[in-house]
Parts: C-alpha cells; structure tokens; sequence
C-alpha cells in the first residue's frame, strides 16, 4: 500500500499530475481497502468490475485475494502503468480495458460471463450519477461496495420526504439495499479532495424493480421540477395513464414529487 509520499513519487515517476476534472484523488489508506475488501465479501474466484483503478492500489488486494478483476480507466498514462505492472504480473486475472466508464461501466465485462459478479470501485466524483444510472440499465451485479462523495452518499440512500430523495434514489433503491457503511477523511487520499468520502454497500434485492425507459424518463423528468405539484406535472404530460396512476394511488394533487414513496412510483405506467 502507498503512502502519501510514495503516492506523490510515484506520479512524479510517471510524470503525471492528478487531474481533478477525472477526479483523482488516489486511495493512502490500507484500513479503507481492507474494509472494502470485507464489506464485498470477497473470496477467491469472485468476478469483479472496478471503475477507475488509477495507480492499482485497491486493484492489487482484489488481485492478491484471488479475484478475476476487470477494470475500466480513462487516463492513458495511468492505463500505461497498469499495463506494465499489474497486467504482466496477475496476466491470468486482471483485464483492463481503456475507455469511459459511463459508456462501459461494466468495464468490458463479457455478456457470456458464467455466475454472479461484484463491483467495488472508488468512483471518480463527477460520473458517480450517470455511472450508476448505466449499471442499473444492464446486468445488476450481486453485491456493490462504492466510494463516493458524502453529500452524494446521502442523496442515494436518501428516504422520501427529504430535499435529497431523487429520480435516482428511487431506481437504485428498487434494486438494492443500501446502507452507507463508513464515512472516509478526506485525509485519506492523495491529493486531498475538498470533502469527505463514504462507504456504501448495496446488495441486489431478491427481486430487484427495474423500470421501462419511458417511465425512467417521466419520473426523471418530475424530478427536474420537484417544485411543482403531481398533478400539475401529470396534466402537462397529457397522459391519461398517468392521472389514473394518480388517483389509483391515492395521491394528493398537490403532493411534490419527493413526498411519494418508492412502491407508487413502481406502479407508473407512461408512454412515448
């Protein structure tokens, strides 16, 4: 595991400066990797996807503790140190692919692949919404450990009736258990971000909800303008299904968006 000063010699080695717009921040802390390893259950054999390996430190102890890993990162410099160093040595087990997250946010994993799989990542801040907004649309792995911005953490495990309850609280929560687990010092990265991290983990539901891409995009849409009231946003949409779901549910015309619990929305209907 690096420390703060191996991390810095490291990239000056490599003659790499960490570019905050990709949200690079690298991981100084062995007891959080540990603790991710754990909160994943993670055993020898396990399949696992990791956004964002930067430098390869939580990569190593997925790799050390027997995991087929496959990663997905969008800095070339740091692609190249990955491919010199962990690929050569784990040539069996780690897979690296080279690209976006948000486009690949399985990180190439193939759609053949047999079993369940994982995925534990330090999600670089500014993807952490339309990365997870992806993994929801494709294959939901079992069990996700996330590093993400605290104030993010709090929108995603957010309940209904609170300012932070969002179109993608609803998705992700009719899919998974959440749980934030640990809150991380902004002290335990290199450089150091401007706030706090924290641990999630989100274990897939027995039967996890998914919803149709039409109603996704009105419930997404509601959302944008949660000032308004239902009833109002249902009449503008001109949609009979939609002022049926809201009388079927019972639901005050004058409800804002954030005050309806998850189980009404499941039951939206829309059309194009």
């Amino acid at each position: 595991m690096l420390t703060s000063t191996e991390t810095r010699a490291l990239l000056e080695k490599l003659g790499h400066r960490p570019r905050q717009p990709l949200g690079q921040n690298f991981l100084i802390e062995k007891n959080i990797v540990e603790k991710q390893c754990r909160m994943a259950g993670l055993k020898a054999g396990d399949t696992v996807v990791e956004i964002g390996p930067g430098l390869g430190t939580l990569t190593l102890a997925l790799l050390k503790a027997g995991a087929q890993v496959f990663a997905i990162e969008l800095d070339k410099r740091l692609a190249a140190h990955l491919r010199e160093t962990l690929c050569v040595t784990y040539r069996d087990t780690m897979h690296l692919l080279e690209g976006d997250a948000v486009n690949n946010p399985l990180a190439g994993l193939p759609q053949n692949i047999e079993g369940d799989f994982k995925i534990i990542a330090n999600l670089p801040y500014a993807i952490t919404s339309p990365w997870i907004d992806a993994v929801l649309q494709g294959p939901l792995p079992e069990r996700m450990v996330l590093m993400v911005q605290k104030e993010a953490a709090d929108r995603l495990c957010a309940s209904p009736g609170t300012k932070a309850f969002s179109a993608l609280s609803i998705f992700l929560q009719s899919a998974y258990r959440l749980e934030v687990t640990h809150r991380v010092s902004k002290q335990c990265f290199y450089p150091a971000p401007d706030v706090d991290s924290a641990l999630i983990t989100l274990v897939r539901q027995e039967r996890p909800f998914s919803f149709s891409a039409e109603v996704r995009a009105v419930i997404s849409m509601f959302f944008q303008q949660r000032r308004k009231q239902i009833g109002t946003l249902c009449k503008q949409q001109k949609q009979e299904a939609l002022m049926a779901w809201l009388h079927e549910a019972g639901i005050p015309e004058n409800t804002r968006p954030e005050a309806i619990a998850i189980e009404h929305w499941q039951r939206l209907k829309a059309s194009r």
